[in-house]
């Protein structure tokens, strides 16, 4: 016979499996920007690209590989004046043999079978340099990529502070509407005793009313907040339960200097880009030089026409086998060179060109690292601004605690008016905010730190 469990461990077993099943739905940071990693689609269009890239410099490669053109055709048709029909592949018949005295419709098989090889075994490296592009562009496209990476990771970090703050937000003005509350059912009992003015009454019921307004105003930031989230993670879930012990506390490495790291993966792509022109300035270079090629044919000819045919109009068949078989060969190697000299004028201003674009994308990288080097200064300002207010927003709200709790007690006992408390209960609503705003503008501080840095990790390791 089975025993029966006692009611207090099925209470503590459904409670641990609540528990488990909620902090299971907690969203934390990382699987944010894991996800967003993962869904965004210019993300995955940039994946796309580099696949492109990688394909484009296999095809490089193998552009120096010889030509191989292998031809067969087989023919039914007459020759007069000609040995051996062969259809010019749509222009004209391109029979041969000698002229015969008149004309006949006598008509055999006949066919051609060639092999031609080619090859530009040298020009000056220009198939090398074509590979050095496409490998140049594969560079570009990764670093393009990588930097797409890691701005996104600060842009989805950013949206997740924001929704962090907007919700705490939320509770802070749902905080502010429970003590209007309890503010106007206080009022409401001493107005209806005839202790305090009617007029009371209604400043309490309008006070009320602004903390429900401020609630709904407050929920429609956090909404368009949680939205921004879902973009940025590829998803259109909306509904987010998120991480909030971390934001919490002070970050530990916070005040740790940081330098712009060479590997800044935004300056490595602009760096890539001026590479990528400077190689295709290089390979310009090559377009203008001469052209070495080896080449070999090897040619295998059928007809149905016998070589005695030009005396004997008889001396031919109509066998389809006999006409198709090879009956004469040639073959021919050969070396030669092409050079279009003129070909020198073109590349040399098609490699000026290339010159200066390349000029442009170094004052663009210019401009960039400047921006980042300015960001890193203003996000040292930020972090000492957000710490001093992340220092004196506690007291701030302890203040302003104390001043409604007193203002209140004073109330009560009919010592204070209702401007005063209603005064002290905006106070403490502010500065409850204000502590909301500074957690967040610290964390927000350390993240600009970062993404000036190009070192992610200074924010996601805190």
């Amino acid at each position: 016979m089975w025993n029966k469990p006692k009611p207090s461990l099925l209470l503590f077993t459904m409670l641990f499996s609540l528990s488990l099943s909620l902090s299971a739905q907690v969203l934390t940071l990382n699987e944010a920007v894991e996800t967003a990693l993962v869904n965004y689609g210019t993300i995955k269009a940039k994946n796309n690209y580099l696949s492109a890239s990688k394909a484009t410099l296999q095809q490089s490669k193998k552009e120096y590989l010889p030509n191989l053109n292998l031809s067969a055709q087989q023919d039914y048709g007459t020759v007069n004046g000609q040995n051996g029909p062969l259809y010019g592949m749509g222009l004209s018949v391109a029979s041969s043999g000698l002229p015969l005295p008149q004309q006949n419709w006598n008509a055999a098989f006949g066919a051609l079978y060639l092999t031609n090889v080619n090859w530009d075994f040298f020009a000056f490296g220009r198939a090398r340099e074509r590979i050095h592009v496409s490998a140049s562009i594969v560079e570009r496209d990764l670093s393009d990529l990588e930097q797409e990476k890691f701005q996104h990771s600060i842009r989805v970090a950013g949206a997740y502070l924001n929704l962090l703050v907007a919700q705490r937000l939320t509770q802070s003005w749902e905080n502010n509407f429970e003590r209007a509350a309890a503010l106007k059912n206080v009022v409401a009992t001493r107005a209806k005793n005839g202790l305090i003015p009617g007029v009371d009454s209604s400043l309490a019921n309008a006070e009320v009313s602004n903390a429900k307004i401020s609630i709904t105003q407050a929920r429609d930031f956090e909404q368009e907040q949680a939205s921004v989230l879902a973009r940025l993670m590829g998803i259109t879930n909306q509904q987010f339960t998120l991480d909030t012990l971390f934001i919490t506390k002070m970050p530990q490495s916070i005040d740790d200097s940081a330098t712009v790291s060479k590997n800044h993966p935004l300056l490595k792509y602009y760096s890539n880009r001026v590479a990528v022109s400077n190689q295709q300035a290089r390979y310009f270079q090559t377009l203008g030089l001469p052209v070495f090629s080896l080449f070999g044919v090897f040619q295998g000819r059928g007809a149905g026409f016998s070589s005695t045919y030009a005396t004997d109009q008889h001396a031919y068949t109509q066998n389809y086998f006999e006409g198709i078989k090879p009956v004469r060969a040639n073959y021919l190697l050969g070396i030669g060179a092409t050079w279009n000299m003129t070909n020198l004028l073109r590349t040399r201003q098609q490699v000026l060109s290339q010159e200066f674009i390349s000029s442009a994308l170094k004052e663009e990288y210019q401009v960039i690292d400047q921006q980042i080097q300015n960001q890193l200064i203003l996000s040292g300002n930020k972090i000492r601004n957000a710490v001093a207010n992340f220092r004196e927003a506690p007291i701030q709200v302890q203040s302003a605690s104390d001043a409604y709790l007193q203002k209140s007690v004073l109330y009560k006992n009919g010592l204070s008016n209702i401007v005063d408390l209603t005064q002290a209960l905006y106070i403490l609503n502010r500065a409850e905010t204000n502590r909301d705003i500074a957690l967040s503008n610290l964390w927000q501080a350390l993240l600009l730190k970062a993404a000036a840095a190009g070192d992610f990790g200074l924010f996601l390791n805190q």
